[in-house]
């Protein structure tokens, strides 16, 4: 099976609600954009809304980040690929690019760390063993992904602060 590297998940354009007052995307869509395209992840692996329905399981966030490269504005076409990053039996990282959907240019950079659970018990727990599969699977195939340059760097001020 051919898997992408990274995987291209979710499009949508910039609504013109979207927008605040400084005249582009407000950063509450941006994590909404985000979160689509994680929903999208996690139906492509198998553990999605329709598997949550069937069985009452499914991933909460545990860490999310977002890094603002550039801006979009209304009726911007945008996409966003997903690179994972590395995963364990319960839990996986995620990283996301949103792109400008007609130019390719990175507006921002979204990390995600997510845990299965189950929601009956409220407490974690493995993932099923064919998202598994499916995670090594695309763990082989982004191995050979770098992290953008952007996501080193420490969160907060940098420099000397006197």
């Amino acid at each position: 099976m051919q898997i992408d590297a990274p995987l291209e998940i979710y499009s949508a354009t910039v609504r013109p609600e979207w927008i605040d007052y400084n005249g582009h995307m407000n950063v509450a869509y941006y994590l909404m954009a985000a979160d689509h395209a994680m929903d999208a992840f996690g139906s492509l692996i198998g553990i999605g809304e329709s598997y949550t329905q069937a069985t009452n399981k499914s991933t909460f966030a545990l860490d999310t980040r977002i890094v603002y490269l550039r801006e979009l504005v209304s009726d911007a076409p945008f996409r966003v690929t997903a690179q994972l990053v590395a995963f364990d039996a319960k839990r996986m990282h995620v990283c996301l690019h949103l792109l400008h959907g007609e130019e390719g240019w990175i507006s921002a950079l979204s990390e995600w760390v997510l845990v299965h659970v189950d929601l009956g018990a409220r407490r974690s727990e493995s993932m099923p063993d064919e998202t598994l599969a499916k995670l090594r699977d695309i763990m082989a195939a982004h191995e050979g992904l770098g992290r953008h340059q952007a996501l080193a760097r420490p969160f907060g001020l940098l420099g000397d602060s006197k």
